[in-house]
């Protein structure tokens, strides 16, 4: 983890990163937000699965890595966000589902 200012970027290497240059969250006080998370193969960096539940499974492992990597679980999540791709129009090709979560951590 790294430490900025008053906000504390989570990052670990187990979740994979996105394509693109982000954090995988950021925390600021006791909240943590979690970057929207896309299901990648943390080795490979392909896409994992072609159904919902098969990439569902590989995101909420990196959601999961993410929070652990910021001393936090899902218990800690109060606000989960899943985006499909029948309603979130701009996932990459291949991609059916993105989750963010909100955190609230003790102290």
């Amino acid at each position: 983890m790294v430490v900025t200012e008053h906000r504390r970027r989570a990052t670990d290497d187990d979740p994979p990163r996105a394509p693109r240059e982000q954090s995988q969250g950021i925390r600021e006080g006791p909240v943590l937000q979690i970057s929207g998370q896309l299901p990648f193969d943390p080795e490979t960096g392909d896409a994992v699965g072609t159904s919902v539940a098969e990439q569902t499974t590989q995101v909420l492992r990196d959601v999961t890595a993410a929070l652990k990597a910021a001393g936090a679980g899902l218990d800690d999540v109060v606000m989960p966000r899943v985006y499909l791709t029948d309603v979130y129009l701009q996932l990459p090709p291949g991609l059916l589902v993105e989750i963010d979560a909100l955190a609230v951590l003790d102290g």
